[in-house]
């Protein structure tokens, strides 16, 4: 399917035209940061009386707006979305309790006679809600206590070194400022002598927990490109290094959110800047971050690569 300039529209009439969904199927619309996959969700919602559960590991938490691609108001008017500003920053939240939170709001979804329709960037959640958990185990007080240990005396960049010794490749995933993901990580190995991105690639997510269909949004690389600098441009522009800067002020340093990417940077460079005296290169932070979403779509696409998924090119 070929889109033009409407193409979100164009798209949700030929989706409501060819498919017919049963009650209990789950659309998730899926594709790279930065593809378009609100607009898309938002335009078929409009058509199939459908309601939007957010995945978004940063959306779910207040105060965290700019830089999160949170839907604005007039489009949460078009379509009803759950699973945003659910939480306070501090409140972290993991694919579990993700799971729990996203079933309740597709029940409610559901009494009202509507499709629930899965949209967000964080396809581990996406996975673990429609296909199920890997079976890790539970965590263990004690092993966290240590880790939170050495963090308050030897800071989070040992510990992140910790989680390279232990799992490279989770490693490279999680930066250093998300401490609760780096622990949680460091916590699977020690109980278990396995890496967690182990049991990651070990669970195959072939068993289907709810019936669904994945819609996903393919752009060329070069235009994929564009956006994501166009987007980092213009949210540097309205003053996303003042809001990080009045979330640090507030607390949320450590707070899994500011893990994320472009809120990790911005934080670097502000304390950078702090140190040095030295004013933000506003031009080095936005490189920073692009490079940085751009190594994010790249995982993003191998979460997507052996899934059925049915792809709308974006031209």
């Amino acid at each position: 399917m070929n889109l033009n300039a409407k193409w979100a529209d164009k798209a949700a009439d030929e989706i409501a035209r060819s498919w017919s969904l049963r009650p209990d199927v789950v659309l998730s619309v899926v594709g790279p940061t930065a593809s378009g996959k609100t607009d898309l969700a938002i335009a078929i919602a409009e058509r199939i009386s459908g309601e939007i559960i957010s995945a978004d590991s940063v959306q779910v938490y207040r105060v965290f707006d700019r830089g999160t691609g949170k839907p604005s108001a007039e489009e949460q008017a078009r379509a009803t979305h759950h699973m945003i500003d659910i939480c306070d920053p501090h409140d972290a939240i993991d694919a579990a309790r993700f799971v729990t939170l996203a079933e309740r709001a597709m029940d409610d979804v559901r009494t009202r006679g509507h499709v629930p329709i899965v949209c967000g960037g964080t396809f581990l959640w996406t996975r673990a809600l429609l296909l199920g958990l890997a079976p890790i185990p539970a965590g263990d007080p004690k092993i966290r206590e240590e880790l939170r240990a050495i963090v308050d005396s030897q800071g989070t960049e040992s510990l992140h070194q910790m989680l390279r010794d232990a799992d490279k490749a989770m490693a490279t995933r999680l930066h250093k400022n998300d401490v609760v993901r780096v622990s949680r990580a460091l916590e699977v190995f020690r109980m278990t002598g396995k890496p967690l991105s182990a049991w990651h690639d070990e669970h195959a997510f072939k068993e289907t927990k709810h019936p669904h269909r994945f819609i996903g949004i393919d752009q060329p690389r070069e235009q994929l490109d564009e956006r994501i600098r166009a987007r980092v441009e213009a949210w540097i522009g309205d003053g996303w290094i003042d809001d990080v800067r009045n979330l640090i002020d507030k607390g949320y340093l450590a707070s899994r959110a500011m893990g994320a990417v472009g809120f990790a940077e911005i934080a670097g460079a502000i304390a950078g800047s702090t140190q040095t005296g030295e004013p933000i290169d506003t031009h080095e932070v936005i490189d920073q971050i692009v490079r940085k979403t751009r190594m994010f779509v790249r995982r993003q696409r191998t979460w997507l690569r052996d899934e059925n998924v049915t792809w709308i090119a974006r031209t």
